[in-house]
């Protein structure tokens, strides 16, 4: 029944989208693992690695379009739940080193023997089972989204109140995992991981099956999505989105769909956290950081929020666009993409995907219309007439 009503809910677009996706999960590692160096087709691993945290970036973005695109909610605390995400899978990698680390103590974190921590603290306690960090990868984050969630939209916190609440959030986090006694690695974070589900994290083979798994995730958090916003409670979504009160007056419990959606969407946001930081070998505060947040705003807005597809293509070509900036011109890069973002919302408001979307929809009727015209002139009955 489920099966049912995810395929029914994907329409041409989305499929394509899914299809190509699952085959960049299967090619690309096989690309880097089956060809050799001077093979014209073989991909180095450092360049599967980059595009796999593009992946990891552009789940983050289809999160944020869950609820922004089709419900209205300005997010600007999206990095927070994308933190905490990656924060217990690195808690988990962390465990796995063992003595193995520095201070070759067994049980506690090098951070921890440094800072003269005598025993593990409690909230450790189960991150030595891989099972154990990915249910905590989905229940963190969605538990601060229901809890911020019930408050905040119950009490009909709305516009950019909302988003500045949420910016604050993601700030005071900031802030609270600086400190070394936090338990969390402080300002240096968690680092230098060897291993996860015993393979060697800097082996070929488990970087292609991390680039693999982020794909297929991916594909799988956008069919999910589509499955949302195509089904009647996306219909709900939509009109709160555009017409709140009216929503409300139809007798709808508009803070429940609203939570719904932002729980879904920081659930998916700690998935992209947890798969960034295996690929990327490091998880510190600065992912809290509130200019994260507002730079997912933008990769969704370039690709077309409300579109599904446009966020995941912003974000890879924003995210393309700096590393090729930065590499360059690496002074410039900040002036760069606050222009990006001016020139969108002045000369394409729908992003990217939105705007040839719309403009494929215009050009639709005027197709339609021609042979209609045709044959009412009378032209299609002489041309027959003449053959």
């Amino acid at each position: 029944m489920i099966t049912a009503f995810v395929l029914r809910s994907l329409d041409r677009r989305i499929s394509v989208a899914v299809a190509l996706l699952l085959a960049v999960a299967i090619v690309v590692p096989v690309l880097n693992l089956a060809t050799g160096p001077s093979h014209p087709l073989h991909i180095p691993t450092y360049i599967m690695a980059l595009f796999g945290k593009y992946l990891t970036y552009a789940l983050l973005a289809l999160a944020l379009d869950l609820v922004w695109g089709f419900c209205g909610i300005l997010s600007l605390g999206h990095g927070a739940f994308f933190a905490l995400g990656g924060y217990a899978m690195g808690m988990y990698l962390m465990r796995q080193i063992g003595s193995r680390g520095v201070y070759g103590d067994p049980v506690l974190p090098d951070f921890m023997v440094f800072l003269n921590w005598k025993e593990l603290p409690w909230f450790w306690y189960g991150f030595d089972q891989f099972w154990f960090a990915a249910l905590m990868v989905l229940a963190v984050p969605g538990l601060l989204a229901f809890v911020f969630g019930w408050f905040a939209f119950r009490s009909r916190v709305n516009g950019v109140y909302l988003s500045i609440i949420t910016q604050a959030m993601t700030y005071a986090l900031l802030l609270a995992f600086f400190r070394n006694d936090m338990g969390f690695g402080g300002n240096n974070g968690m680092t230098d991981f060897k291993d996860i589900l015993g393979f060697n994290i800097q082996a070929d083979g488990t970087r292609a099956s991390l680039f693999a798994a982020t794909a297929i995730f991916l594909a799988l958090s956008l069919t999910i999505a589509s499955a949302i916003v195509r089904s009647k409670f996306g219909k709900v979504l939509v009109g709160v989105r555009d017409a709140e009160s009216r929503t409300r007056f139809l007798g709808y419990r508009v803070e429940n769909f609203k939570l719904f959606t932002f729980v879904v969407s920081a659930m998916m946001a700690g998935i992209a956290g947890a798969l960034y930081v295996p690929q990327v070998g490091i998880i510190n505060p600065g992912e809290f950081a509130p200019a994260n947040s507002i730079e997912v705003v933008i990769w969704t807005a370039v690709g077309g929020r409300g579109t599904l597809i446009g966020p995941i293509i912003g974000a890879i070509l924003v995210n393309g666009g700096k590393t090729i900036f930065t590499g360059l011109f690496p002074e410039f890069w900040l002036f760069a993409l606050g222009g990006l973002f001016v020139a969108v919302t002045l000369f394409l408001p729908n992003g990217v995907v939105g705007t040839i979307a719309h403009y494929l929809a215009s050009r639709k009727p005027v197709a339609e219309a021609a042979p209609a015209a045709a044959r009412e002139d009378g032209i299609e009955p002489k041309i027959q007439a003449a053959e």
